[in-house]
């Protein structure tokens, strides 16, 4: 695979040549100096990946990253020293279509790289992310609501889902009264800061999902470790490391596979912008399970593969703008509610 390495920092540059280079699977396609640069050599000679640095003269990461997922789009890893510190920005290019984000791996004492497991790690699962789909386990089965289960809103997103989610969470009525469930890949040490940044987004309340936790209503909750997200049989939020083969952690598909085997009810499942085809399989099966399911549309995604994917072997009731999903989200959680209520 030919990666790009974005980055204004001579030792920043060389300790990632250093982690590329110990692997032997990585050719560096050519080494930019800040963002302008990027994006001219992008044009150029579009690489497989690019590890973009966020804080960079000329043009930042942020910048960088929408404009050359707007004229010459690629998959970004953000690779920034202050990823804590800047947690906004990482959003920020992850809602333009950068994938992921991991700290810079640096030259440790007597000269030992520190972090680059972890870079090695993220670059391998987007490797896969890019050659190959993802086999599936089969769903299981509804059962009947009981009166003690608040509605369920599934949402599962990738590249571009942190705007996206954002744009729909703002657009929800104060009075929304449904359990929100969000499925976000994002790595574990940025899952709490994009919680906190879609709480300031919205006026319910978004939290990260704890395992053993019961949903109640007009709560948010964001899938929050490098293990799969699910609702087990005591309609309870759990975390499962298996399967531990998908290159997609958190899995969209095993939580929506979850839902429909274990939640007792006909609720509504969205799924966003992001590449590959997570999420497919799993929202499908929740069609044929009774649900409403929505996908984003190809003019409003800034990747249009999870909800092409679902789109394509016709998982979707609704194939819907971004601007219309919160609305019809709403729209089916009155419909439902007056059904229950028997108006």
């Amino acid at each position: 695979m030919r990666v790009a390495i974005v980055n204004d920092l001579l030792m920043a540059v060389e300790v990632l040549r250093r982690v590329l280079a110990a692997v032997g699977d990585y050719e560096i396609a050519w080494i930019a100096y800040n963002g302008a640069e990027a994006v001219e050599k992008c044009a150029a000679d579009l690489p497989d990946l690019v590890l973009m640095d966020l804080i960079m003269p000329v043009m930042d990461g942020v910048q960088a990253t929408c404009t050359i997922m707007r004229e010459t789009p690629c998959a970004i890893l953000v690779v920034t020293a202050s990823v804590r510190g800047n947690a906004a920005k990482v959003f920020e290019a992850m809602g333009c279509g950068a994938l992921d984000a991991v700290a810079t791996p640096v030259l440790g004492p007597e000269g030992k790289i520190e972090g680059g497991a972890e870079l090695l790690k993220k670059i391998k699962t987007i490797s896969r992310l890019i050659g190959k789909p993802v086999a599936n386990e089969k769903p299981g089965s509804p059962r009947v609501l009981p009166r003690s289960a608040p509605q369920l809103v599934a949402i599962g997103s990738s590249t571009g889902g942190p705007r996206a989610l954002a744009e729909i969470l703002s657009r929800l009525p104060e009075d929304f009264r449904a359990s929100i469930v969000i499925v976000q890949h994002v790595d574990v040490q940025f899952a709490g800061g994009l919680a906190e940044w879609l709480n300031e987004q919205t006026h319910l309340t978004v939290t990260v999902a704890s395992g053993g936790q019961t949903l109640r209503e007009g709560m948010v909750y964001v899938a929050g470790t490098n293990d799969h997200l699910v609702i087990g049989s005591d309609l309870a939020l759990h975390y499962t490391p298996e399967p531990r083969d998908y290159p997609y952690r958190p899995s969209v598909d095993t939580f929506f596979f979850s839902v429909e085997k274990h939640w007792p009810g006909k609720s509504v499942a969205v799924l966003l912008t992001g590449m590959g085809r997570d999420g497919a399989k799993g929202l499908l099966g929740l069609k044929r399970a009774g649900w409403h399911t929505i996908a984003q549309d190809e003019q409003t995604s800034i990747v249009y593969g999870m909800p092409r994917a679902a789109a394509e072997m016709g998982a979707a009731v609704e194939i819907l703008p971004l601007d219309r999903i919160a609305e019809s989200i709403a729209r089916h959680m009155r419909s439902e509610e007056v059904a229950y209520l028997g108006g």
